[in-house]
């Protein structure tokens, strides 16, 4: 007996999705596979063990609960270093995004030479960062470093930068910012071509005079997309600093250069407290990505896109 034509047109359109949906999982089930091997599956691994006394290396653990994170509420090189980290993350931000952006805007009105500047700019992006931290501690040694000999030409004294508790973490701010500059100076550049040349020649109609009043009115509200993007990358790649500091200062001097990640290596790979050094990533993790949301939800309300 044959179904009416409208039975069989639902049945008929039921297997196309049934189809479709079929093929949409065996096409992303790699991308999910990889996610749950590569992201989801460490994650849940670290967390497991900050409830653990496992140290690296031993063949057994104990379940200790919440301890490790009692251990941390009262660890005072835990708080200095979090202290220290927030300080840092907010001075390269500022700095990095600032002059990124300014390097960016006096490019883009060059009239020539462009291609030269970008590429001298961009420079300290691709070079290894722990070769050019070794340049830069020869620049910053107290005797022969070219900033103190600088500095005693214009009649100032010299410093020991990276042993001095006043300076060492300024050092390492101004070494953060000269690497993340070049590669926000390339995504503002970007940027900047996007901006409809149309808008400066009505803004030339209006009389609307150059300078800093156009680029409030013109330039500023329509990078605001690409000022999101690079605020929250530069403060991710900040969070994880830890080649500069581990090769100039150590944490020095007085744990005044104490960061997150230096403190979790050490925990876990120096003193072998792997449940306690887990506990401290749970931590970091939580902070990087409320950060992140946060900025996300309330810059992303001043971000103009069209």
């Amino acid at each position: 007996m044959a179904l009416p034509d409208a039975l069989q047109r639902y049945l008929s359109r039921h297997r196309g999705h049934r189809a479709e949906a079929l093929w949409g999982l065996a096409l992303s089930g790699p991308a999910m596979l990889l996610m749950l091997v590569l992201l989801i599956g460490p994650l849940l691994a670290i967390t497991l063990l900050s409830f653990s006394d496992w140290q690296l290396g031993m063949p057994a653990m104990g379940w200790v609960g919440v301890d490790n994170y009692r251990q941390l509420a009262a660890d005072d090189v835990f708080w200095q270093a979090v202290r220290n980290t927030a300080v840092y993350v907010l001075v390269v931000m500022v700095g990095a995004v600032g002059l990124g952006l300014l390097l960016a805007l006096l490019i883009e009105g060059c009239t020539r030479g462009k291609a030269i500047y970008r590429t001298l700019f961009f420079l300290p992006v691709m070079a290894s960062l722990v070769a050019m931290t070794i340049v830069w501690e020869f620049l910053l040694h107290p005797e022969f470093g070219l900033i103190n000999q600088l500095l005693m030409m214009v009649g100032g004294e010299p410093r020991s930068w990276l042993r001095d508790e006043d300076w060492a973490l300024a050092a390492l701010c101004v070494i953060g910012i000269w690497h993340q500059a070049g590669f926000n100076m390339v995504l503002f550049m970007a940027g900047l071509t996007a901006v409809p040349r149309t808008l400066y020649e009505a803004a030339d109609i209006d009389g609307i005079p150059r300078g800093f009043t156009r680029f409030r009115l013109i330039t500023w509200p329509l990078l605001g997309p690409v000022t999101l993007f690079v605020v929250v990358m530069t403060a991710i790649n900040a969070f994880q600093v830890f080649d500069t500091v581990q090769i100039l200062t150590q944490g020095g001097p007085s744990h005044t250069t104490e960061v997150l990640l230096l403190t979790l290596y050490r925990e876990g790979f120096e003193f072998f407290r792997t449940g306690y050094a887990a506990a401290m990533t749970v931590v970091f993790l939580g902070a990087v990505m409320l950060i992140t949301l946060l900025k996300t939800r309330f810059l992303e309300k001043r971000v103009h896109y069209s």
